[in-house]
């Protein structure tokens, strides 16, 4: 091997130093308040259950009545995919795994609803809720029944209803925590949150219950729930949203869109309170934005019109949440909620049409990438993090298999997370 020739620089090493030590307050920023994607799995929906109707049997129940629905309103491949406009090429193995989907896991992550969906009730009624539902989570977690997330969504912080809330979650995690424990799939959702000092004080409270409980610092997390104009713009003109993050500490791991409550706070007529609405579409776009990078996830809302009544019926409301998901999805919001067991035939469908249909093509760019391979797309790290980011959601929630996605990019699952969640400053990594 030559020589290497020598090059010229004008720099002395102290310059760069220099520079180095003066952003070293920045460089701690960064790596502070945008540490990227946890790199855990996000759920494909919430599902939002009422305190006093939650049972033992509610995930099975669900899963039951959606795949009753099909039977009854769209019993083959062909009939479903004519529904929705489901290529040929697609009707089969989306019908096939919908099934296997409703039949294996019908709810990815549940919400046990002490909130709008629970209605008015005696404090002795709801502290008995709670600590059912505590009781009904640990037992399923123990036999295997239990949706990979589950938790509660709590009454907000605001004075009419805040001691209720408090008391309803301190009964919730007491009974978890003497049961054996908090499960890892513990979500809590703190809904109306307006200010970014409430924010504050529910992590106050949580500080307090791990320091009762002798847990480690920071073990509990919680959504935040956009549900008021004042949560994504404040009096003084900023985005509230983004201080709300940075008031939760580390402990946010969720951004839900409130369709129904952020639509009539703006005036929004009921007839036209939805998931695409203009107003929604803005509200989401700033969620992204503040949440972009931060660890945070952004979730869609849902759709009231409910798949029930005549096969017509079910079939036009299919429609809509098909779409509405679909649209979602193209928005880079993979997550929403479902109000009825009716929705999950569509959630599904839409979810795995989604991942299956770019799985081929964004196979061959990623393997194309990873090899170094030229194609007739010239991909960028970024990019290659999307890619793998693309098939490890399609891997998760069942639309892609492991096996097929190894098969077509050559790239363990090892590979793919590597490639997903590059080290920031370091968009280089390649598969070894």
């Amino acid at each position: 091997m030559g020589q290497q020739e020598k090059v010229a620089t004008s720099l002395a090493g102290v310059v760069s130093e220099g520079i180095s030590a003066s952003l070293a307050p920045v460089d701690a920023e960064l790596a502070r308040r945008y540490p990227g994607d946890p790199g855990t799995r996000q759920p494909v929906h919430t599902v939002y259950v009422p305190g006093d109707a939650f049972a033992a049997d509610s995930i099975r129940s669900w899963g039951d009545q959606a795949l009753a629905a099909l039977d009854e309103h769209a019993p083959d491949a062909a009939s479903f995919a004519a529904v929705l406009g489901l290529s040929d090429e697609l009707a089969a193995p989306v019908h096939d795994r919908v099934r296997a989907k409703l039949e294996r896991e019908p709810i990815e992550d549940l919400r046990i609803d002490f909130e709008d969906g629970y209605g008015g009730r005696g404090d002795a009624e709801e502290d008995a809720h709670a600590a059912r539902a505590a009781r009904l989570i640990t037992e399923a977690y123990r036999n295997g029944t239990a949706a990979p997330y589950m938790g509660i969504r709590m009454k907000c912080m605001e004075a009419a209803v805040r001691e209720r809330g408090i008391r309803t979650l301190d009964i919730f995690l007491t009974g978890l925590t003497e049961a054996g424990g908090l499960p890892d799939g513990l979500v809590l959702t703190l809904p109306k949150v307006t200010y970014p000092e409430q924010v504050t004080a529910f992590v106050r409270l949580l500080e307090a219950f791990e320091k009762a409980r002798g847990l480690d610092a920071g073990r509990i997390g919680f959504e935040i729930q956009i549900e008021t104009s004042q949560s994504i713009l404040a009096a003084d003109g900023t985005a509230a949203v983004a201080r709300m993050i940075d008031a939760a500490e580390g402990r946010a791991t969720g951004l839900h869109y409130g369709t129904f409550d952020y639509s009539a706070c703006l005036g929004v007529s009921a007839a036209y309170q939805a998931s695409d609405h203009p107003a929604a579409d803005h509200a989401k776009a700033v969620m992204q934005v503040a949440a972009a990078g931060t660890g945070v996830r952004v979730s869609d809302g849902s759709t009231n019109v409910l798949p029930v009544g005549t096969t017509e019926k079910v079939h036009d409301a299919w429609r809509l949440h098909y779409g509405l998901t679909r649209r979602a999805l193209a928005r880079a919001y993979y997550q929403g909620w479902d109000m009825h067991p009716g929705h999950l035939p569509t959630r599904y469908a839409a979810v795995f049409a989604f991942y299956r249909e770019g799985f081929e093509q964004a196979a061959a760019r990623l393997r194309a990438y990873a090899n170094h391979a030229g194609g007739d797309v010239m991909d960028e790290p970024a990019t290659a993090k999307a890619l793998s980011s693309y098939l490890l959601r399609g891997i998760d929630c069942g639309a892609l298999d492991t096996a097929e996605v190894a098969r077509l990019t050559g790239l363990t699952r090892a590979d793919l997370d590597g490639f997903a969640a590059p080290r920031r400053g370091d968009l280089t990594a390649t598969a070894e």
